[in-house]
């Protein structure tokens, strides 16, 4: 009885011992890498099992590098790191790629090999909207410059205005100065005639008296 109970616990032993490699090995010994392009400059990719296409639930240990199609420069490599904003089988990369296009390639280690490659193209990014442009700022001081054309021709006008001021009380003065001249010499006339005829009527008396 006990030979019995001995052997049948060999016998689990044995079965557990070949059963947990199975369960070990139940997605496959590769995974599938697809990179699926970019986000803002971030190389995006999905890493499934190759059998069953499960999403990979273990840490990904992968690393990313990406070459420019002209051959001039390269990035990376850099690791990839989960996707919040995606799929549970979504993954990117905390680094950006500079505008441009790229041959980009993701090779997994752990927790088993996988490979993928894709040409990214990262756009240019266009400025805010909304925001000055060049143009617009060297025609801004355009109202300012026309200040001082302005006061400087109100400055130029206030003297013109003060001569002419200036000009009126002269003008007159000058009339005043005339017209007491006249009269002055009007005057003087008058008297001189009259002083005539009183020395002739004088003269006249003289006369008769001797006569």
């Amino acid at each position: 009885m006990r030979i019995r109970i001995v052997f049948s616990a060999a016998l689990a032993a044995l079965g557990l011992m070949f059963l947990l490699p199975a369960a070990a090995h139940a997605h496959g010994d590769t995974v599938k890498v697809v990179v699926t392009g970019q986000r803002e400059g971030r190389v995006t990719a999905d890493v499934t099992w190759e059998n069953d296409g499960d999403a990979v639930d273990e840490t990904v240990a992968a690393t990313v590098n990406a070459v420019s199609v002209d051959g001039s420069r390269t990035m990376g490599p850099w690791r990839l790191v989960r996707d919040p904003a995606a799929a549970p089988a979504g993954w990117t990369t905390a680094e950006a790629l500079p505008p441009g296009s790229w041959k980009v390639s993701v090779d997994v280690g752990f927790p088993a090999l996988g490979h993928g490659e894709l040409e990214v193209g990262v756009p240019v990014v266009d400025p805010a909207p909304g925001a000055p442009t060049p143009v617009a700022s060297a025609a801004a001081p355009a109202p300012s410059s026309a200040a001082p054309v302005s006061s400087a021709a109100s400055a130029a006008s206030a003297p013109a205005a003060s001569t002419a001021q200036a000009s009126e009380p002269a003008a007159g003065t000058e009339g005043y100065a005339v017209w007491w001249t006249t009269a002055g010499v009007a005057v003087t006339a008058v008297a001189g005639a009259a002083v005539g005829l009183l020395l002739r009527r004088r003269r006249r008396v003289r006369l008769d008296r001797l006569n």
